[in-house]
């Protein structure tokens, strides 16, 4: 599976008027149905509850420390991911997705992935990158990485409004249809969206249409630099998901974001445009990722998932994923 072209994407704060797409009407005018149906309720928060722990008990997990040879290495499709090469968005329109852009290499004592981006100022010049997992299978619990964001090219003249991700999302199956859903953290080192430096989003998608553009989420952000290495997760409960990044909150966003269906873990870094920078000399940025981690149906505190990284580096586990389909 090559992953399907995404239309992605305007600034998160230019949002439409807030619509509610999940409506919910009760009315109960006699005590003791009131009475039932608070009891009926708890009853089902503690079975939900009990539920996720039994999960979470039998280990079901996602571990990958990326130690990979290259991006044609076979491990990388055995083990459920996707180098893409498709056309199509997000980005410069006519860009190219190029595997060869996703490349592995040592740092200390880890095998770390490197994402590059590079162009010459032109839409057939500028490549990006992006590895996506194979299937949606992922929804509730902990999703967490360890990224290296970068504020100016390896080489060549900086401005180029980029975007470096670590997200997760499903399918746009119409416009503003209700099941979909995203959870993102977007670096942008040189502005865009309306940004004129740095900043740092993360933002929880309940829809989007694309044209005409409308979108509800909620998001939250900081304009200062991330450049270097950053702890980021995310967790997904049954009534709020959360953000931290470098073991504090970040941000915490509501109940109506919640996902509906599963979702696929993406990591990639992209052109918004060709506007930050116009010169037609060759520039190339990276972003590189040290792991991946997602515990199903268990919200990890940064803590604990830093714990459950180092388990499976002292017991030398490079892959684990036992995450059902």
């Amino acid at each position: 599976m090559s992953g399907a072209p995404r239309i992605r994407r305007r600034h998160p704060a230019h949002r439409a008027r807030p619509r509610n797409l999940r409506i919910a009407v009760a009315v109960a005018t006699v005590t003791g149905l009131a009475a039932v149906t608070l009891t009926a309720t708890a009853q089902a928060s503690d079975d939900s509850r009990g539920e996720r722990s039994a999960k979470a008990a039998a280990g079901e997990a996602l571990f990958d420390d990326f130690n990979y040879t290259s991006h044609s290495d076979p491990a990388i499709s055995a083990n459920g991911w996707s180098v893409r090469s498709n056309s199509g968005g997000p980005g410069v329109p006519g860009a190219t997705w190029s595997p060869e852009n996703i490349t592995f290499a040592t740092e200390g004592e880890n095998s770390v992935m490197n994402l590059e981006t590079s162009t010459a100022g032109t839409p057939e010049s500028t490549e990006q990158a992006e590895l996506l997992s194979q299937k949606m299978k992922f929804k509730d619990g902990t999703y967490a990485s360890r990224i290296k964001f970068s504020d100016a090219p390896k080489s060549g003249p900086d401005g180029d409004r980029l975007v470096q991700a670590f997200f997760s999302l499903n399918d746009l199956t119409a416009p503003m249809a209700d099941d979909y859903s995203e959870y993102d953290f977007e670096y942008l080192p040189n502005g865009g969206w309306g940004e004129t430096d740095n900043v740092l989003f993360t933002t929880s998608w309940e829809t989007f249409r694309p044209d005409p553009w409308e979108v509800v989420n909620q998001h939250t952000e900081s304009r200062t630099s991330f450049e270097g290495w950053h702890d980021v997760v995310f967790t997904i409960d049954d009534s709020t998901i959360k953000y931290y990044i470098d073991g504090e909150l970040f941000g915490t966003h509501d109940a109506k974001y919640l996902p509906e269906r599963p979702m696929g873990i993406y990591f990639n870094q992209w052109l918004i445009d060709l506007e930050g920078q116009t010169s037609t000399e060759a520039r190339a940025y990276d972003q590189q990722v040290d792991y991946v981690l997602h515990v199903k149906d268990e919200a990890l505190t940064p803590a604990e998932v830093q714990a459950k990284v180092d388990s499976y580096r002292s017991s030398g586990t490079t892959f684990e994923d036992n995450v059902p389909d």
